[in-house]
């Protein structure tokens, strides 16, 4: 049967799909710590690759490890799954914060997404101009044509507090120095992170546990698209903007047949259709909890959701260390 007339059932995939993200997790933990970041990445990239070759789909990876001559497995435009199933788009990040693993600071994850067959913007892998809150706010309560100080004082306005009680994330990067700048002008407080801006997003839309109001500022564009993903689960708004460098990176957007170059994308044209979004703690963070390892046992925490009926699970995995990749 053709892949593509196989109704996408999110039910029945959404278990499968934690069990990669928690495979992946699994299979880093020995190395939380230990200084190698290659390493830890390899490690959850075969995991993840091996897990995902055990699910009854049609999968085509077109957020991955980079382009196929980057990357020798996960790559974009990489066939995984039996092919007995249906068609599907993933979105993934092996190890989201290979340097917060390799040097066990917070918020290091591993995340997927899977939506239907064309559900998922095909990002280069160039930068991304993010902007995100969470849920609860007109649409279009800030936007990517707004100053920073804008952005801060149309969300206090939003909320019905004043600027000085937003808190904003941003990338820790010289290139955000005046951004920093001109939100802390405002009297908003800013919460700096040194990598993974999947996680960063995602703080938005569960406010009142991460005390983060809102994210802005220059990333992956791979990752602007699994942020969106998550925020389609869990709520929330993101705008992107790709930017480009050099004509090498525009010509990796053309080669994905992105032709308009100043378009901004939000959450729903980045991911047009419902999606399963899957994560599980690494390190340790205010979204999931680390992995716990104690004498022969190992223990993960996964963050389940599906758009479709806005379900959100937290789920613990209490295994064995020696049969972790069997389970």
């Amino acid at each position: 049967m053709n892949a593509a007339k196989i109704d996408f059932n999110d039910r029945l995939l959404s278990l499968g799909l934690a069990r990669v993200a928690e495979q992946a997790a699994l299979a880093s933990a020995s190395l939380v710590g230990r200084g190698d970041e290659k390493a830890a990445d390899q490690a959850a990239v075969n995991a993840m690759r091996e897990q995902l070759n055990l699910l009854d789909i049609a999968g085509v990876v077109v957020i991955g490890e980079g382009e196929r001559d980057e990357a020798p497995m996960l790559y974009i435009g990489e066939e995984v799954g039996t092919g007995e199933g249906p068609g599907v788009d993933i979105a993934l990040d092996p190890l989201e914060g290979t340097t917060l693993t390799a040097k066990d600071m917070p918020n290091a994850l591993t995340v997927i997404a899977m939506g239907p067959r064309g559900s998922m913007l095909h990002a280069p892998d160039v930068y991304m101009d993010k902007l995100a809150v969470g849920p609860g706010y007109p649409e279009g309560v800030v936007s990517l044509d707004m100053s920073p100080r804008e952005r801060v004082e149309a969300l206090a306005k939003a909320k019905g507090c004043e600027a000085a009680d937003i808190t904003v994330c941003i990338l820790e990067r010289p290139r955000h120095e005046a951004m920093i700048a001109e939100v802390r002008e405002t009297g908003a407080s800013i919460r700096l992170i040194t990598d993974g801006d999947v996680a960063g997003v995602m703080h938005c839309a569960e406010s009142e546990t991460t005390g983060i109001d809102m994210y802005m500022g220059q990333g992956g564009a791979p990752e602007g698209v699994l942020a969106a993903a998550a925020l389609k689960c869990m709520g929330g708004q993101i705008f992107g903007r790709l930017l480009f460098r050099n004509d090498d990176e525009r010509g990796r957007a053309a080669k994905a047949g992105i032709t308009d170059l100043d378009r901004v994308y939000a959450r729903d044209e980045m991911v047009t259709a419902d999606v399963i979004f899957a994560a599980t703690g690494v390190t340790g963070g205010s979204l999931l909890p680390r992995i716990k390892r104690e004498p022969g046992w190992v223990e993960t925490t996964t963050l389940l959701m599906r758009s479709k009926t806005g379900s959100v699970r937290r789920m613990s995995y209490r295994t064995p260390m020696w049969s972790h990749d069997e389970a």
